[in-house]
């Protein structure tokens, strides 16, 4: 297929809620998108990556309270943390949106409107239980010893007000046609998981909040009285970010003629694979492609919590990499969460494991490998040239085209100990000093082989990447390991 011919590919992420800083989870989902992102700009494809912040609801506007700021305040300082993930893991992002941007909140009420002119809204007074944690209300067949199974230590709210309903269960079909697709969700025990729970009943839910109780939202177009539901208007990022309503341009690009991927938690099967094609379908836009889900990562065998303190941030597992690592400390860290986090399941990771892994596999393994082949090469080699065909990348592609970035990794490491494997038994530092011609032979070979390990790197550890294959093409040694054994 000619570049020409292949589909614009838009890929993003969920949304953070800006009520705390970013933690290691979202990191997660992040450098598993910005690798699939680059992967397909290597394959010539033209790529559309967005990212951002979710800034509205009760949850934030608590948080802001509590702490005694104003909610504007509250929400750029974090909003902030979350962009500098840009620069620390070295992001390929397009556009970072955030939910209080003037294009977006055009975007929201510009839904909401077609969603009303399909008569899939409707206002009425309800009362029942409210999870502050979700921002959703929760019905009784949801709750697990009366209490949210997402936040079992908060207690869920009895609310009774009025409010705006969209007609969920106007779409109860049309979603089951939507899910009867193979790939439509990753992995496909997601999209099961989805199929029962429409086929346990969809009901209207609540899209609209009274200012009354909570004023920091997005005004319901002609009704100054309530502001949005948090979700409804976070959703409709995706398309925002693509300046849409306007339906030309990037949104027709990427969206309309487009390859169109999510990521998101295995928590929001619900509002990622239900909701939101709902509220697609009701404003006559095209839905999603795939919705992939990733697990979540514990910690000590434990849900990462604040009053467990065992929260892990990106920023304090990069500072602990530095000294070692120094410029590759970001890589290392791409490095754990792209091969040592499945994709799909939940992971444990602890400080301790993530320095098992760089001690083992980068210290010991990559960075070890490429100073004993360049200094080789340095000394008795010209500077390479050409690039042989190998198998290497054909692993790859495979494991990329299902979205299996672990599996892709674990082809280019079992490459990593096969090539290491082969310079301890042809041992070319002796062949060199008996046959010359032998060992110049048998050096370029393992600097070839090298090279397309270091190109296969590009996507997920693009900063390694780039500086082996430029050690290769100045034909030097590391003037320092790549990366330093821990001490």
């Amino acid at each position: 297929m000619n570049n020409k011919d292949k589909k614009p590919f838009y890929i993003t992420t969920t949304l953070p809620y800006v009520n705390a800083a970013p933690h290691v989870g979202f990191a997660l989902e992040i450098v598993q998108a910005d690798a699939i992102a680059r992967y397909k700009r290597l394959q010539g494809t033209e790529v559309f990556f967005n990212t951002g912040t979710d800034e509205h609801g009760q949850k934030i506007y608590q948080a802001a309270k509590a702490k005694d700021q104003k909610v504007e305040a509250y929400v750029d300082h974090y909003a902030e943390q979350f962009r500098t993930l840009k620069g620390l893991f070295g992001l390929s992002i397009n556009r970072f949106i955030r939910t209080t941007d003037v294009g977006h909140i055009a975007a929201a009420q510009e839904l909401w409107k077609r969603c009303e002119a399909k008569e899939d809204i409707y206002k009425k007074k309800f009362k029942g239980l409210y999870c502050v944690g979700d921002e959703m209300f929760l019905k009784e067949g949801d709750l697990v010893n009366g209490k949210c199974p997402n936040h079992p230590t908060m207690d869920p709210v009895e609310i009774e007000e009025e409010n705006y309903f969209f007609k969920l269960s106007a779409y109860q079909e049309k979603l089951l046609a939507y899910l009867d697709r193979s790939g439509v969700v990753l992995p496909e025990w997601r999209r099961l998981e989805a199929i029962k729970f429409i086929e346990q009943g969809l009901e209207d839910f609540s899209i609209s909040r009274e200012v009354g109780r909570m004023n920091w939202g997005i005004q319901v177009p002609g009704d100054d009285t309530q502001v949005m539901y948090v979700w409804f208007d976070a959703l409709t990022n995706y398309i925002s970010t693509l300046q849409w309503p306007d339906e030309s341009g990037d949104f027709k690009k990427f969206w309309q003629d487009g390859e169109v991927f999510q990521m998101a938690g295995k928590d929001q099967v619900r509002f990622q694979s239900i909701i939101w094609q709902a509220m697609l379908m009701s404003a006559g836009i095209k839905n999603t492609d795939t919705v992939i889900y990733h697990g979540f990562i514990n910690s000590g065998g434990q849900k990462m919590s604040k009053s467990l303190g065992n929260v892990l941030s990106p920023y304090d597992m990069i500072e602990v990499l530095a000294p070692f690592a120094g410029d590759f400390a970001t890589d290392a860290l791409r490095y754990y969460l792209l091969r040592h986090v499945s994709m799909y399941d939940d992971a444990d990771m602890t400080l301790e494991t993530l320095k098992e892994a760089y001690q083992a596999n980068l210290a010991n393994g990559l960075g070890n490998l490429v100073s004993r082949i360049m200094t080789l090469s340095e000394k008795h080699c010209d500077p390479w040239e050409g690039l042989p065909e190998t198998k290497l990348a054909t692993d790859i592609d495979a494991s990329i085209a299902v979205f299996d970035i672990q599996k892709a990794m674990n082809a280019i490491w079992d490459a990593i100990g096969m090539l290491d494997a082969e310079i301890q038994q042809t041992e070319p530092f002796k062949v060199i000093k008996v046959d010359e011609d032998a060992g110049r032979e048998l050096i370029t070979r393992h600097v070839q082989l090298l090279y397309t390990i270091a190109e296969s790197l590009t996507p997920f550890m693009p900063t390694t990447s780039e500086k082996i294959m430029g050690l290769i093409k100045q034909n030097k040694k590391p003037e320092k390991p790549l990366f330093v054994r821990l001490t």
